[in-house]
């Protein structure tokens, strides 16, 4: 098995952050706005932003280094959030990542952000649908969870997107 790059080792780090961060920001901030009138539970921005991150992880290491990143959140959401909402959060997480692969690695030759956003919509649908019915027995965050989910994936896209052609503006 082949050491990720520190870059591959950071991006993984992050990833397993994120999990454990959405959990506890469910469990200490309940309910927020995420616009258009709409309220999701607190962790749906980290949320959005590990959708992100999950991909340039299997992008710098490999799809067994994300699902084991999974299992690592998953155990430290385990211990420093409420263990429902961490069984809940695996569960999604779990079936989300199941869907982003089906559908990143066959789009991942059109184009990293082509597969990350056409990944990042079916992951974000499936990850709230799971997650809502586990964790509060009720679909009525579905549609903040879906929206909230889509500005922090369109915010992280557009930013890779400026970072790439900063990157070869300069060089």
């Amino acid at each position: 098995m082949k050491v990720p790059a520190p870059a591959g080792i950071a991006t993984l780090i992050a990833y397993i952050a994120t999990i454990p961060a959405a959990n506890l920001a469910v469990t200490h901030f309940g309910a927020v706005p995420v616009g258009l009138g709409y309220v999701a539970p607190a962790g749906v921005y980290v949320v959005g932003l590990a959708l992100v991150l999950r991909d340039l992880a299997r992008e710098a290491t490999s799809r067994g280094a994300v699902v084991a990143a999974i299992a690592i959140g998953t155990v430290l959401s385990y211990f420093l959030a409420d263990p429902s909402l961490a069984m809940a959060s695996a569960a999604a997480f779990a079936l989300a990542e199941s869907m982003d692969f089906a559908v990143y690695e066959p789009l991942r030759q059109r184009g990293l952000l082509t597969a990350m956003l056409a990944s990042n919509a079916v992951g974000l649908v499936v990850d709230s649908l799971l997650f809502l019915k586990l964790a509060f027995d009720s679909l009525d965050y579905l549609p903040g969870q879906i929206l909230g989910k889509t500005w922090m994936t369109l915010a992280a896209v557009a930013a890779l997107a400026l970072l790439r052609r900063r990157k070869s503006v300069t060089t």
